[in-house]
């Protein structure tokens, strides 16, 4: 299928947005008919961070979220816009999202230690 070719895809009822949420994504949360997730940081840089991370996945993905920014948050929105609500493409992508910035090397078994316990190098601040 070329990219700018449209196929149907399934929307989601605000009952069946709100069961996948809690199921799957716990802190994501439906509102005005976007799944939106409030990232807190330690700061601008980090908040840049979150930005880039966010955009960089959305790009991949070739599915674009709406963001708030501000010095110490980021709230990323998602829906698809073709399809004039709530798709697997939105899900699939707050997934992605959500693994990749709260992440926490530290926590696993891994030569990874993740970053330091010192307000320097604070980045997200996991729920």
């Amino acid at each position: 299928m070329a990219w700018r070719e449209t196929k149907d895809e399934k929307t989601y009822s605000n009952e069946e947005v709100e069961a996948k949420l809690k199921s799957h994504l716990p802190h994501w949360y439906l509102e005005n008919g976007w799944i939106r997730r409030k990232y807190k940081t330690s700061g601008w840089k980090s908040t840049l961070m979150v930005v880039n991370t966010v955009g960089h996945l959305a790009e991949a993905s070739f599915h674009h979220p709406d963001m708030t920014i501000s010095y110490a948050f980021v709230i990323v929105k998602l829906k698809n816009h073709a399809a004039k609500g709530i798709t697997d493409k939105d899900f699939e992508l707050a997934q992605k999202i959500e693994d990749v910035i709260m992440w926490q090397p530290g926590e696993e078994d891994s030569a990874l230690v993740g970053t330091p316990d010192d307000p320097r190098f604070k980045y997200i601040k996991y729920d």
